[in-house]
């Protein structure tokens, strides 16, 4: 039998094998850091996501709403996740006959503390007065005509 040197062998020592212990680690949290931001990022989208498709239903609610005394008194709507989005209206007239200018306010009480606002432009000619309908309109006339003459 041969016998061998000890000095011979391959091995790590015991500093290699720190060194590629700390280089793992960092590598680890490294990763798990931007795995977790990644995770974030989705739960934050999701969350952007709901808060867009309710806005969407206030707005769809007080587009469809006919009768402005109801618009005015404002609403509530309760959303899937069992919290309260509440929502205020603004109504002012334009220069223009029957187009209104809707300041849409909304929202969520709670641990959330969100809020929303909006401005819509909104034809309407049953909410005008008829006798302001016909007094805007000759307004306008009077402007395009001053507008338009060379």
């Amino acid at each position: 039998m041969k016998s061998r040197d000890l000095s011979s062998f391959c091995a790590f020592t015991l500093v290699e094998v720190l060194v590629s212990l700390a280089i793992f680690s960092i590598a680890a949290v490294a990763l798990s850091s931007a795995y977790l931001n990644v995770i974030g990022g989705y739960r934050d989208s999701e969350t952007q996501r709901e808060r867009h498709e309710n806005w969407s239903l206030v707005r769809l609610q007080v587009l469809i709403e006919p009768d402005r005394e109801a618009l005015e008194s404002g609403g509530q709507v309760t959303l899937p996740n069992n919290s309260t989005l509440r929502w205020t209206v603004n109504i002012e007239s334009t220069e223009l006959a029957d187009l209104f200018t809707l300041k849409l306010s909304g929202e969520i009480a709670g641990s959330e503390g969100w809020s929303q606002n909006e401005r819509l432009m909104l034809f309407r000619p049953a909410w005008s007065d008829p006798g302001d309908r016909d007094q805007l309109r000759a307004d306008n006339r009077q402007r395009f005509s001053e507008n338009r003459a060379p």
